[in-house]
């Protein structure tokens, strides 16, 4: 049986320790760099993914490497496999029911949130926003029938300490959905 899958995350402010980080986790630990940008002014970001060992053997290496400069981090082990490619975007939702929404505050919370809706229903992640253009904060787009939407949503939102917003729309326009793709 394969280990488990982990994510994990590491955002810092200044961009010179946000690069040794992420190289310190590659070089550390057999992982997959999936997402490494800036979030906003001042802030970037790491995202790996490979097993849970490996994972915070990365992260451990990341945040030493960071120091005083990390001011969030995330890891999520036995992670959904719908989240790699939500955030890469690089899914294919399929035909598209229902539509769930949900936007948070920081980029730590929407990747949690997502791994939640994804192992809540049976939904399908279309993508994991992350940051860059949107001040910082991440959301999540997912869909799947109205129901799955709905439960997928409620059990990721039911902690709404950092959470904007969210929505779930029945039978979206078709405009709406062309734009979401």
């Amino acid at each position: 049986m394969a280990d488990q899958q982990a994510l994990g995350m590491i955002e810092t402010k200044g961009l010179v320790p946000a690069i040794e980080a992420a190289d310190a986790m590659v070089k550390a630990a057999n992982v997959e760099l999936i997402h490494a940008s800036t979030i906003c002014p001042g802030k970037y970001i790491t995202i790996v993914h490979g097993e849970v060992g490996a994972v915070r053997a990365a992260m451990s290496a990341g945040q030493t490497a960071a120091g005083h400069y990390v001011v969030d981090e995330l890891l999520i082990p036995n992670i959904d496999p719908q989240i790699c490619p939500a955030i890469m975007m690089t899914t294919s939702p399929g035909e598209i029911e229902a539509v769930g929404v949900m936007e948070y505050f920081s980029v730590a919370s929407a990747i949690t949130a997502a791994d939640i809706a994804a192992k809540a229903a049976n939904v399908r992640l279309i993508e994991i926003r992350i940051g860059f253009a949107i001040g910082g904060k991440g959301f999540v787009t997912l869909t799947g029938d109205v129901g799955s939407v709905r439960a997928a949503v409620a059990a990721a939102t039911k902690e709404e300490a950092l959470l904007v917003s969210k929505t779930v729309i029945p039978r979206p326009s078709k405009q709406l959905v062309e734009k979401l793709i």
